[in-house]
């Protein structure tokens, strides 16, 4: 561990998984969420506990990236790392970390454990760890793990209420999900980290999160108050886990289903007390190479629809340009003006 106090905790995960929940709870405990924060929406009712600055920060860099959010493609972490390698990024996040961190002053607390939360997050780890080390911080991860069919009806029911045949189908989100679980799992493997189900979060927080404080060495969670736990009791509502859809509800292809059921039972393990071994990399590593794959065959297939749609957008495109003007007309308008004087 670093001689330093400062930590910063990155909660991770797919969106719709409980990532709201744990940064809120670790924010109830004395951990500082950077401010202002997004405001709560119908969606999460009880707050995001996300810095406004870090949402639109991400959502800036993936615009720039040609990324989605939920992004199928394994070829999206490849244009994400480049954007992570620019230093001017890297220099005005650090930039904008260090001020985080503060001494006491008055009878304000020393702010020294941060929290950074986004579902965007797990696309830019590398740029996020950087600026941590050079402000002198630990980083640490914790992966919020919901399983896929609760995590795309969520989305499906939040996101896109109503609208069938929208372009994230059930289908894209299974497989954005597959894709994120398994490279944020790759890309944190190297750091202190760990893993809870949103499940075990709801049923008793105090097993999970009192766990990972000691992991991850969070004083905010090891010296916790009374009032400071009473406070999360109050937060955390079983309640909250408002969709419970099964593979029942979900229609994907079955080499899909597959997919994210191995995926799924990989990262249980790791959210096990001992349970981060080199065996389940392996499998996870296995499973990581076989969506590459799956996705590659998918791609070529689809091929002749890819062509389609472009062909049909530059049509669109070109059908909704404005008529050019006729020569004649501009000729006369600027005769017009010349004997107007204007």
């Amino acid at each position: 561990m670093s001689e330093s106090r400062r930590r910063v905790v990155f909660v991770v995960g797919s969106g719709r998984s409980g990532t709201s929940t744990m940064a809120g709870a670790l924010q109830a405990l004395g951990m500082h969420v950077p401010q202002p924060e997004v405001t709560a929406d119908e969606t999460n009712p009880k707050g995001f506990a996300e810095s406004k600055w870090v949402v639109d920060l991400h959502h800036e860099l993936l615009q720039r990236c040609h990324v989605q959010v939920s992004d199928a493609r394994p070829s999206a972490w490849f244009e994400t790392g480049k954007a992570s390698t620019s230093g001017i990024t890297r220099a005005r996040l650090t930039e904008w970390l260090e001020p985080q961190f503060r001494e006491a002053v008055g009878e304000e607390p020393a702010v020294d454990e941060l929290v950074i939360k986004d579902p965007r997050l797990a696309w830019f780890l590398g740029l996020w760890k950087s600026a941590a080390l050079r402000t002198d911080a630990q980083p640490s991860y914790v992966t919020m793990l919901r399983h896929v069919t609760e995590v795309v009806g969520s989305k499906q029911r939040y996101y896109a209420p109503g609208q069938t045949g929208s372009a994230f189908s059930e289908v894209q989100r299974t497989a954005a999900w597959v894709n994120m679980m398994l490279h944020t799992e790759r890309a944190t493997r190297e750091g202190t980290r760990a893993f809870v189900r949103y499940d075990d979060l709801l049923t008793d927080w105090t097993v999970p999160v009192f766990r990972l404080g000691q992991e991850l060495d969070l004083e905010a969670v090891k010296s916790a108050s009374a009032n400071d736990i009473r406070k999360v009791h109050q937060f955390i509502d079983p309640d909250l886990k408002r969709v419970r859809t099964t593979w029942d509800d979900v229609a994907v292809p079955a080499r899909l289903r597959e997919l994210a059921e191995e995926t799924w039972r990989g990262l249980s393990k790791l959210a096990e007390p001992g349970g981060d071994t080199p065996d389940v990399h392996a499998l996870l590593d296995e499973v990581r190479e076989a969506y590459a794959a799956f996705y590659d065959e998918a791609e070529a297939v689809a091929q002749s629809s890819v062509i389609a749609a472009r062909r049909q957008g530059r049509q669109q495109a070109l059908e909704e340009r404005p008529p050019a003007a006729d020569p004649f007309d501009v000729r006369v308008r600027r005769r017009l003006r010349r004997a107007l004087g204007s």
